[in-house]
């Protein structure tokens, strides 16, 4: 079978830089890195900007990944491209993570801050339904899913060094305050579920304190797969991770059972008797067995909670868009409403 097609495209005018300059930084700073770069924008996104870095080396093309943050005004403690660059040096080995190569804090170098890392080839599925794949691939990629994320919140992250990577304990309350925060920041109009789930969800949080290392933005089109096995070979985007609570992951990650976005992931439609992807329940009991839970207090919070930030996010984008310094390209729609809605059925209905 041949590698997957990389989605790239020319670099979009909004996010163009002194590619000569970056390449004179990157010569001196990653060993071999080869000459004539070439760069090419991955296609989607809506966050940080990424780009593939295409050079050439005695042992032939070498390709690497760019990511940055975006230009102009950017919200508080949004796009910390250093953090992602440090959680995943750090968890290479335990958990599965492409090779990091170098980060640049200086923004005389391309506007902004940004890191580089090697380039892995492989499968990110877009479509949670997975057509194409047999029902037992696709219970393994569900399953390899579900054990990596288990795997993850087993990392004893004060002995891989991220002891002060974030505040242990409290950690739904903070979350709820900072999103809260981040959605106030960026708010264009009133919605009124959103002003019942800021109002809500504090006196929701549950009594479970347990802390771990959080990615934050778990799901299926946020790790690769092998090009040809349902093995999964990379957890990526990491710019919302911190030390937190790893039901809030797990929540954020059980939303696709209930999505209706197919952008964002979810499972309408599907058979859970023969499609081999399995029920929400069976999701949830599969992680429990492999970290030692026996029950989940309060499930509708945490994902209830999980569609909060995304409303959170969701704004923000809207308003990124609205200033034209987005990554994408998509249309100025606000979907914090609809999400918001959402969140607050989960949140009262179970």
């Amino acid at each position: 079978m041949s590698e997957p097609a990389i989605p790239v495209r020319d670099v979009v005018p909004a996010h163009r830089f002194d590619e000569a300059r970056l390449e004179q930084w990157l010569t001196r700073h990653v060993d071999g890195f080869g000459r004539n770069m070439r760069v090419q924008q991955f296609q989607g996104g809506a966050s940080n900007p990424t780009f593939l870095l295409t050079t050439e080396t005695a042992d032939g093309p070498w390709r690497y990944v760019l990511r940055k943050k975006p230009p102009g005004q950017l919200l508080a403690s949004a796009h910390q491209v250093d953090r992602e660059h440090r959680i995943m040096k750090a968890l290479e080995g335990r958990v599965p993570v492409p090779h990091m190569r170098a980060l640049c804090e200086d923004p005389e170098v391309i506007g902004t801050a940004f890191y580089v890392m090697d380039f892995l080839p492989g499968r990110i599925f877009r479509d949670a339904t997975l057509p194409g794949l047999t029902p037992a691939d696709r219970a393994a990629v569900y399953d390899e899913l579900n054990a990596t994320l288990a795997k993850l919140h087993q990392v004893d992250f004060e002995a891989v060094g991220l002891g002060d990577y974030g505040r242990p304990g409290n950690y739904f309350e903070r979350q709820v305050a900072r999103w809260t925060r981040q959605y106030r920041d960026a708010e264009t109009e009133t919605v009124p579920e959103m002003e019942a789930l800021i109002e809500k969800l504090p006196a929701r949080i549950p009594a479970d304190q347990s802390v771990s290392i959080a990615h934050g933005d778990y799901r299926l089109e946020n790790v690769m797969f092998h090009p040809t096995e349902p093995k999964l070979i990379a957890v990526l985007d990491w710019e919302l991770s911190t030390i937190g609570h790893p039901l809030a992951d797990l929540g954020y990650n059980g939303f696709m059972w209930r999505s209706h976005s197919p952008s964002w992931g979810m499972l309408d439609g599907v058979d859970f008797a023969t499609s081999g992807i399995p029920t929400e329940a069976d999701y949830v009991a599969a992680y429990c067995r492999r970290t030692g839970r026996h029950e989940i207090e309060d499930w509708p919070f945490y994902v209830a909670f999980g569609v909060f930030r995304l409303a959170s996010i969701s704004q923000g984008v809207y308003r990124r868009i609205l200033a034209g310094i987005a990554a994408s390209e998509r249309p100025a729609e606000n979907g914090a409403p609809a999400l918001a809605k959402q969140a607050l059925e989960i949140l009262e209905g179970g």
